[in-house]
């Protein structure tokens, strides 16, 4: 079989895939947070009069409670970056090292909590990420409302750090299933470029390469700005591994010449997206929990949904009993009442598919939850963040026997509020280390006793990395010396000799 055959095959095969309007509906419902579903649903109830609130105590859908089980194994290999918020030159070291490790999975949480206001109570309300930021700033340019709609999910499908991950091939898929829309990765391209156009620079890049680039030629040109081009196009692999001897010599550059070089390098952001959470800024930061995990003395710990803003749906009385009317006479309406009942079905039909899709959207969202209670219950237990285990969404998913999309929708930009604090829900996934031994250690684990042990070392004679390395070794976490400056950085401490008191 030819080429152009099998291609043609394949495309027959993808064009019988199909998903239905209700299996859409509760995509679409799966991915809201609290308030944006709580909006949802007042926007159906002023659009359907056959939906109506309920005015009664009985649930639509039954009190969602969790008794964790035993911990399941994880042999996650998810990376897992940086989240922090470092200095620009912290960022890029750190974005520089970690090239080429990018997760094979769909994104996770990346990075930490790894200081006590980090974990303070959030502040009940609505906020505004950098999102919305991107968003109000698509609604400026000109756009047809199928465009506008696929830019709106780029913007969604953005990571914290404001880089798109996510393949196109990927995204026309997720495009097609989930929202019915039909478009080629070159259309997204186009797309993309005009995302690249909008600030910060470098939002929207694929590659920390691409990211670098997109700033630069955002830059007023000059003969700095073209060697800063040239070492990150031809010379990026010398770049990231901070080989700039080489880069001199191969650029015939003088020792000033690159010294400011790598000085306007270094001002570049390799984190678009969190440099414009930043001017936000953490006191405008609002967020309502659409979990609430309560810890017992007992040891159990149950969960429950935040449905404080969430109404209880129910199908019109008067509309099922127009309804009923009509169809009991049938036979004798006039053309006029056929239509009234033709209207009437559709509305009470669309309001029973909305209400099934909310219950859909309540059981997905508990059964996501409840999997990762079981995977991460001594943290749950205890609060200490050192007893967060390895885990990925490929766990959670193997669980709940869900997709991988589906717990990727679930996790994004929802949060759980716990007996320690409120935390976002990618909070909980981590990556893994495996030591030579092969046992999986959890990244998250050995940063947290690092800090502890620069928390209480002597100020007078504060511990070297080599140090450090020895007693994490002592503790059964066999890491390399460069690995404890690695995490050491990302945790925003500073070399032994500036933290001496």
């Amino acid at each position: 079989m030819s080429q152009v055959q099998v291609q043609q095959a394949k495309q027959e095969q993808r064009q019988q895939q199909t998903i239905s309007a209700q299996q859409l509906l509760v995509a679409r419902l799966v991915e809201l947070p609290l308030q944006q579903m709580a909006e949802r649903i007042e926007t159906e109830l002023h659009d359907n009069p056959a939906l109506e609130k309920k005015m009664a105590d009985d649930d639509l859908e039954p009190q969602w409670d969790s008794h964790t089980e035993s911990e399941a194994n994880n042999d996650g290999d998810d990376f897992e970056a940086q989240r922090e918020r470092e200095e620009r030159v912290d960022a890029l070291d750190a974005a520089l090292e970690n090239i080429g490790r990018d997760d094979e999975d769909l994104p996770v949480y990346q990075g930490g909590h790894n200081t006590a206001d980090e974990q303070e109570p959030a502040v009940y309300g609505e906020g505004r990420s950098f999102h919305d930021m991107l968003l109000e700033q698509v609604a400026e340019i000109e756009l047809s409302e199928d465009d506008r709609y696929v830019m709106e999910y780029i913007i969604q499908s953005l990571d914290d750090d404001g880089l798109l991950r996510t393949p196109l091939a990927d995204i026309c898929e997720q495009l097609a299933i989930y929202h019915g829309i039909d478009i080629t990765t070159q259309h997204i391209e186009d797309l993309l470029a005009r995302l690249w156009q909008m600030d910060p620079p470098g939002i929207g890049a694929r590659t920390l390469q691409e990211c670098l680039l997109l700033q630069i030629e955002r830059k007023k040109p000059s003969p700095m700005t073209q060697l800063m081009k040239t070492v990150v196009t031809d010379y990026f692999d010398a770049f990231t591994k901070k080989h700039w001897e080489r880069i001199q010599t191969a650029m015939s550059l003088s020792d000033i010449q690159t010294e400011e070089l790598m000085a306007e390098l270094r001002h570049l952001n390799p984190k678009p997206g969190s440099a414009m959470g930043e001017a936000v800024g953490r006191s405008f930061q609002q967020i309502t929990p659409d979990f609430i995990v309560d810890t017992h003395y007992d040891g159990t710990i149950t969960m429950q949904l935040n449905n404080s803003e969430i109404p209880q749906l129910e199908i019109s009385q008067s509309f099922a009993d127009l309804m009923k009317d009509y169809q009991t006479n049938r036979d004798n309406l006039s053309r006029q009442q056929k239509e009234a009942l033709l209207y009437t079905r559709q509305k009470v039909e669309a309001a029973q598919s909305f209400i099934e899709a909310v219950k859909a959207r309540q059981a997905t969202l508990a059964s996501t939850m409840n999997a990762i209670i079981q995977l991460q219950k001594p943290f749950f237990l205890e609060g200490d963040e050192e007893l967060l285990r390895p885990m990925i969404l490929r766990d959670v998913a193997n669980i709940t026997g869900r997709d991988l999309s589906t717990i990727s929708r679930v996790t994004n930009s929802k949060y759980v509020q716990t007996r320690w604090g409120t935390f976002p829900l990618k909070f909980f996934f981590t990556d893994s280390l495996v030591t030579d031994s092969g046992e999986a250690l959890s990244t998250r684990k050995i940063k947290v006793a690092l800090r502890r042990m620069i928390e209480n070392e002597n100020k007078k004679k504060p511990l070297s990395d080599d140090v450090l390395c020895d007693m994490l070794r002592q503790q059964g976490m066999p890491i390399a010396r460069r690995t404890v400056t690695k995490y050491r950085e990302q945790l925003g401490l500073p070399v032994a000799r500036l933290r001496k008191g």
